[in-house]
């Protein structure tokens, strides 16, 4: 499944691109994510996610590859294995950093590939969540870089930091076939803190409870016939 976003932050290309290359600095601003290692352009870490009554754990690593410095170009080559079995993750995420008026825009391209649970909500519907999840990533480093960027220009100093740019419905082209909730607020942190874990359900809401409906009035008639022959036992 191939996936595209774009979204804008209000400072200048270099001070986004040198964040988006430092895993350090955005891996706080994408829900679930926890990072364990740095070495070098590599690094590894975690990514929680839940749906419904079933969690998540994906443990994998990633690489930056393929950069380009003077054109502010990078790909992002990460992979994880959910840690009881229940599916694997991989993406290659093509990176575009440019100057748009007095910010940056972001352009991001990803061939995602999502095996077990995740991969049953369908290409559209995994569209639309991993949207959202890009909506609210932008978000918080927008709020981070503005708060970070010691050398701002006049009309940024005297003008209010303007809202991130909400990235377009993501535009699935291949078939194959993961988001968050409300941001918790750290102290001293203007931009707050990405969610604990992706929340699939809170995210997607309506469409995802559909889709689940089926399995858990399957999972409430068989819990209703085992307690029915366990009380004839």
């Amino acid at each position: 499944m191939q996936l595209e976003h774009r979204f804008t932050v209000p400072v200048p290309p270099d001070v986004a691109w040198a964040a988006l290359l430092d895993p350090e600095r955005v891996t706080p601003c994408f829900p679930g994510a926890t990072l364990q290692s740095v070495d070098g352009q590599e690094f590894t870490g975690t990514v929680k996610v839940r749906l419904g009554p079933i969690s998540l754990l994906y443990k994998g690593k990633g690489a930056f590859a393929d950069t380009d410095e003077q054109a502010r170009r990078t790909v992002i080559q990460a992979a994880g294995k959910d840690s009881r079995g229940n599916g694997t993750a991989s993406a290659n995420v093509a990176v575009q950093v440019s100057e748009e008026g007095a910010g940056t825009a972001v352009e991001l391209i990803t061939d995602l590939t999502v095996t077990g649970r995740p991969a049953q909500l369908g290409r559209g519907l995994i569209a639309d969540v991993s949207g959202k999840i890009v909506a609210k990533f932008a978000d918080c480093l927008a709020k981070r870089l503005a708060g970070s960027d010691t050398n701002p220009g006049p009309e940024a100093a005297s003008a209010p930091v303007p809202a991130v740019e909400p990235a377009p419905p993501a535009k699935p082209i291949s078939a194959a076939g993961p988001a968050a909730s409300a941001e918790r607020a750290a102290p001293g942190d203007p931009a707050g803190s990405a969610p604990s874990e992706i929340n699939l359900i809170e995210v997607a809401g309506v469409p995802v409870l559909k889709r689940l409906l089926p399995l858990l009035l399957s999972l409430v008639v068989v819990l209703f016939v085992v307690r029915r022959l366990t009380r004839r036992r």
